[in-house]
């Protein structure tokens, strides 16, 4: 525990530091948008491509790992549908409860991979990234297309995924390293430079976007999304792995990812879907907060059970 702990909390220490920082106002409220798009469109794809393209990815079994997320979703998925009829949210609510609890943070899972895990963790993350962000990207747009009827069709969900930074540059350091291709050396040092910025950066504009005022009035959806999300997609990440039999490493990332809070872009969607975006920002605040306990609770307990069985 103590650990897991010592490993993490620098990265934890990040978001509340932009938390501090947006609240005084420091260096300037323009300064936050300009940094969550710069780090959303440039350095961590730059960040993922370098990485990715230079990283032995021999241990990683890709169909295994695949098939291990298309469970892992699903099964979160089905859990969200089981637990409806208790969380007496309406429909634009329950959607705002689905994303809580099958979505996750991109910043928190790449800096605590690498804190953990050294430059396997990212690239095993970077994997679960390509495959994770379209599948849940897909499956939240359709929920939103059933429970308020303003998904904008399948078609905007395709030219959403095509179009998501975090995926292209996923696919194209997959790409230069399966064919052998490699990074450019003389670009290397430059990427290296840049790269160095996005998990920072990208941790700061986390604690930037929270928000205290909103968390008293979700309380009931908060915990039931959190109860999913932070507890047992955990749990359902440890079966599904020592059913298929993944190796230690990709087990341990995927472990990580499966107990992260959910994605601070998950309000930009409820905004735009029609969801409840007022509950989306408390369960993303809540879960964010709540993750700083759970990640090093649900790590440590995992790895005793997993000796277990």
């Amino acid at each position: 525990m103590n650990e897991i702990i010592s490993a993490l909390w620098p990265v934890f220490a990040l978001i509340l530091l932009g938390y501090l920082a947006r609240r005084t106002r420091f260096p300037g409220e323009d300064f936050w948008a300009q940094a969550e798009k710069a780090t959303y469109f440039i350095l961590f794809p730059l960040l993922l491509i370098s990485r990715l393209a230079t990283t032995d990815m021999s241990a990683v079994e890709l169909d295994t790992m695949g098939l291990a997320i298309l469970l892992l979703v699903l099964g979160g998925s089905l859990l969200c549908f089981l637990i409806r009829p208790f969380t007496l949210a309406d429909a634009a609510g329950f959607t705002s409860i689905y994303q809580g609890a099958v979505r996750f943070n991109v910043y928190v899972g790449l800096a605590a991979s690498a804190t953990l895990y050294g430059a396997t963790g990212v690239a095993i993350g970077a994997v679960i990234m390509a495959l994770m962000i379209p599948l849940l990207n897909l499956l939240c747009v359709l929920v939103f297309s059933v429970f308020t009827h303003r998904s904008g069709g399948l078609r905007s969900v395709f030219l959403a995924i095509v179009k998501n930074p975090l995926i292209i540059s996923s696919l194209c350091g997959l790409t230069l390293n399966q064919t052998g291709l490699g990074f450019p050396d003389l670009l290397a040092p430059v990427a290296e430079l840049l790269s160095r910025m996005a998990l920072p950066l990208g941790l700061l504009s986390v604690g930037a976007g929270l928000s205290f005022r909103v968390l008293m009035t979700s309380g009931r959806s908060l915990g039931w999304s959190s109860l999913i999300k932070l507890l047992l997609m955990p749990l359902l990440a440890m079966l599904i792995c020592h059913w298929l039999a993944l190796d230690a490493a990709t087990t341990a990332v995927v472990l990580l990812y499966a107990a992260l809070p959910t994605a601070t872009s998950s309000y930009i969607l409820a905004r735009q879907l029609g969801g409840d975006a007022p509950m989306m920002a408390a369960i993303v605040t809540g879960q964010t907060l709540l993750s700083m306990i759970t990640i090093p609770i649900m790590l440590t307990a995992i790895n005793y059970l997993q000796n277990l069985i």
